[in-house]
């Protein structure tokens, strides 16, 4: 094709078709493709078009602290169902999103599916297969024994996933949804729709979005800031290819990630000294993050979550233990040092930068050591909840990647305060328990399971629950309380502020006093044992 693919946002918008299927390449405001989002619904406010739109989310499309990604579309009557890994998410402090508005009221079907599936489903649906058979999601809220990923009461009558019996086994079966539009975002496309991402923090899955609309017949639309001559991109340098690609828009002011222009780190076109790196500030997270360290041996390839977690890496920072782990996140960066807070889901330093669907095959068939994660809820058998609080849903993003990584995960470690917004004080190798926490987070069940104790039990994978009071470790028989925190009371602080009887451990041990105490601890990794 001689001429430029380039159009403008509004061309573009008016290519989208009354009840289409859009699959849209994002990570909260890592990547979104913002502007066209916007373009599309400014066209439904002064046209009425395009109506009852079908989204496909693999992971969320925009935040609540700049980037309104999925919200530009939540607009009563363009939206007719969204399947997202993740939602935009946020503090109490800041308004509910409008698309977490319309699934509340029941305005729009809307499910929450494991980020890999949905990554899976569009490889399928590129290679004209009916769906994906899996056992992540087995037990959990994704299983049509539960909720069948069902975020309202309006999406429990159109079921999307069902439970099936092949070769003897039990296993999940999802469907595919066919998308008829693509809408990827990249730093620079040439006018032949070449794409390259030399300035992004992640390559995420739109290579894979890309291709499941290209084979059945669709449209794929590229965001980019700029756009540059015809072959003048280099061969390994594109990482979408003009085949993929029918559309370019441009939007110069497109930034990095959320409240971030450009920093040539988060893209891996610098390396930074260590030196740039703070440690974690002094309080009861720290502390909770030092211990979860502890599970960590010398050479280990660690996954890492959102919340507690992510302060691990700055704990073995701070040890002078940089580099002697290697950290992969969903959003595909493998070591390095994984940013926080707006960056979170970048890594400064990286090894490599994984397109998300590999990442989420390495995850899914547990190719890693340990996986550091967070937890909102607990309960007796052992689940986990981290997708749903039903008093104020939007203060969770749903799944995104946790099932995917936690269902072969040889080790998982759950990171979170015993109870919530507990006074807390910690120093001089102690806990102080000023005032007690408003509500228990270990209940007698879970809200939604987003990872299920008792498939644990089954698989043999090792389960540790750290908080800042004590640690605690699934058993046959339930949770086992192993260690707790110098300062505490074990009867009072412990087991009554639990809904269900917890076990206590016959070789019960205080926890390393040394962590309760601001100056390095002097953390040593395990040996590993491999092979």
């Amino acid at each position: 094709m001689g001429s430029s693919k380039v159009i403008s946002m509004a061309t573009a918008a008016g290519l989208i078709n009354d009840g289409d299927v859009v699959t849209v390449s994002s990570s909260s405001g890592l990547g979104c493709p913002d502007a066209m989002l916007a373009a599309i619904g400014t066209r439904f406010e002064t046209e009425g078009h395009p109506r009852q739109l079908s989204l496909l989310h693999p992971i969320a499309a925009g935040d609540m602290y700049g980037v309104k990604g999925v919200d530009h579309l939540a607009k009563h009557g363009l939206i007719k169902s969204i399947i997202a890994g993740s939602f935009p998410s946020g503090p109490s402090s800041l308004p509910m999103p409008d698309i977490w508005r319309m699934v509340v009221d029941n305005e729009i079907r809307a499910y929450n599916l494991p980020s890999g599936v949905m990554f899976d489903m569009h490889r399928d649906a590129a290679a004209k297969r009916p769906g994906v058979l899996t056992k992540v999601g087995l037990d959990t809220f994704v299983d049509p024994d539960r909720q069948g990923g069902a975020m309202n009461s309006l999406s429990e009558s159109e079921p999307i996933v069902d439970k099936v019996t092949f070769a003897g086994e039990e296993w999940l079966f999802f469907p595919n949804i066919v998308p008829r539009v693509a809408i990827v975002r990249a730093t620079t496309a040439d006018e032949r729709g070449n794409l390259s991402y030399e300035h992004e923090g992640a390559l995420l899955g739109g290579r894979d979005q890309a291709l499941a609309v290209r084979n059945n017949g669709g449209i794929v639309i590229a965001q980019v800031k700029r756009v540059v001559k015809a072959g003048s991109l280099g061969t390994q340098q594109v990482h979408i290819p003009c085949n993929l690609v029918d559309y370019v828009v441009v939007d110069p002011e497109q930034k990095q990630t959320t409240q971030i222009e450009y920093d040539p780190e988060i893209s891996g076109e610098i390396k930074v000294p260590d030196s740039e790196f703070a440690f974690a500030d002094w309080n009861a997270e720290k502390v909770i993050a030092r211990r979860a360290a502890m599970e960590i041996a010398d050479g280990d390839a660690v996954n890492l979550g959102f919340g507690i977690s992510a302060n691990v890496p700055r704990i073995l920072l701070e040890e002078g233990l940089n580099g002697r782990v290697t950290w992969a996140i969903e959003q595909g960066a493998v070591g390095g040092m994984p940013l926080l807070g707006f960056a979170f889901g970048c890594s400064a330093n990286a090894d490599a930068i994984m397109p998300s669907p590999s990442q989420f095959i390495y995850f899914q068939g547990g190719g890693f050591d340990v996986s550091l994660l967070s937890f909102l809820q607990i309960d007796r058998n052992g689940h986990v909840n981290v997708s749903k609080l039903p008093s104020k849903p939007y203060l969770t993003a749903g799944c995104g990647g946790f099932i995917d990584i936690t269902t072969h995960a040889k080790k998982l470690v759950f990171s979170g305060f015993f109870t919530a917004g507990a006074k807390l004080e910690v120093g001089h190798g102690r806990l102080t328990i000023l005032q007690e926490g408003k509500s228990k987070k270990f209940i007698g069940d879970v809200d939604h399971v987003t990872f299920s104790g008792r498939m644990a039990q089954q698989r043999g994978q090792q389960v540790l629950y750290v908080t800042e009071r004590c640690v605690l470790q699934l058993t046959k028989q339930g949770l086992e309380v192993i260690e707790v925190a110098p300062g505490i009371d074990l009867n009072r602080d412990v087991l009554e502020q639990a809904d269900f009887p917890l076990i206590v451990s016959p070789h019960l041990k205080t926890m390393n006093a040394a962590i309760f105490s601001e100056s390095p601890y002097g953390l040593q990794l395990r040996e590993a044992r491999r092979g």
